[in-house]
C-alpha cells in the first residue's frame, strides 16, 4: 500500500487497515512520511537536522531512521519584519520538509524561507495533493498548497517524494522485488496515482471513490499532450470493491 498522507506512520496505517479486515504488517505500508524519512537517510546522505512543516508521525518517521527535527508545532508570530528576517535558526538545519501541517502559519513559511536561502538547504516534499476529499463533496486545502507556498517564497522547486515520483515506487520494489509488467497501480487521482503507474511502466486502474472521473481522464486522452496521456489509466472500476473478489480468488 503506498499513501500519500504525511499525517500517519507505518504502524498507524497497519492499525488501521487490520480494523478494516485486511491482514496488512507495517512493512507492507507505504507512506510519504516514511519514504521522505528514508529518501532523507539513504539518498541524500543527510548529515544533519530538518526543519520540519509537518506533522508528529512526520517527526516519528524521522527519528525512526535518526533524523532529529525542529520546528514541529505551532510557530506563533511575534516582533515586526526586521525581526522575522532574523529569526533564530539552528545551524545544524540542512534541509527543510514540507509535509501536511494544521499548525502551518505565516512564521513557518517565513523560517523555511530564511533556512532555505542557504542554497546547500535542501527542500523536500511528501506530496503535492492540493485538495483532500471529504464525505458530501466537501474538500480541505492539501500539502500542495503549502509545498507550493514555500517554493514560491524560497524561489525553490522542492523534490517530492510521494506520488508521482518514481522514488515511492522504488521503496517498494527495493524490498520486495516488484516485476512492473506484473504490477497494477489502483488508486483514485489521475495526476498521482495513475502518474506514477505510468512513470513506473505499470498497468494503472482508476477507481472513481476520488476526484478524479473518467470525463477527466478522456480530456487527458484527447488532449494529445505527452505529458496528460501518462494520467490516462488502463482500467477503471466505481469502487475498489469489485476487485475483491479477484483477490480472494
Amino acid at each position: 500500500m503506498m499513501h500519500a498522507d504525511s499525517t500517519k506512520t507505518r504502524r498507524m496505517y497497519a492499525d488501521k487497515l487490520a480494523k478494516m479486515g485486511f491482514n496488512a504488517t507495517e512493512e507492507e505500508v507505504f507512506g510519504t512520511a516514511y519514504c521522505s524519512a528514508v529518501y532523507l537517510k539513504s539518498t541524500c546522505k543527510l548529515k544533519g537536522k530538518v526543519y520540519l512543516i509537518g506533522s508528529n508521525a512526520m517527526e516519528q518517521e524521522l527519528l525512526n531512521v535518526g533524523i532529529e527535527q525542529v520546528g514541529a508545532g505551532p510557530d506563533p508570530i511575534t516582533g515586526v519584519q526586521i525581526d522575522w528576517a532574523n529569526v533564530p535558526l539552528d545551524p545544524e538545519v540542512k534541509a527543510v520538509v514540507v509535509g501536511f501541517d494544521e499548525h502551518f502559519s505565516y512564521m513557518k513559511l517565513n523560517r523555511a524561507l530564511q533556512y532555505l536561502s542557504n542554497t546547500e538547504c535542501l527542500l523536500v516534499g511528501t506530496n503535492t495533493d492540493t485538495r483532500l476529499p471529504l464525505e458530501g463533496g466537501k474538500a480541505v486545502p492539501g500539502t500542495g498548497c503549502l509545498l507550493k507556498a514555500v517554493e514560491t517564497a524560497a524561489q525553490r522547486k522542492a523534490h517530492v517524494v510521494g506520488k508521482p515520483s518514481h522514488f515511492m515506487f522504488d521503496c517498494v520494489s527495493s524490498q520486495y522485488g516488484l516485476d512492473p509488467v506484473k504490477t497494477l497501480m489502483v488508486g483514485d487521482r489521475l495526476d498521482t496515482d495513475i502518474l506514477l503507474g505510468s512513470n513506473c511502466g505499470l498497468k494503472t486502474l482508476l477507481t472513481l471513490t476520488g476526484v478524479s472521473t473518467v470525463a477527466d481522464a478522456k480530456e487527458h486522452q484527447k488532449s494529445g499532450c505527452p505529458d496528460r496521456l501518462g494520467m490516462v489509466p488502463d482500467y477503471f472500476v466505481e469502487t475498489i470493491a469489485e476487485l475483491l473478489p479477484a483477490l480472494q480468488g
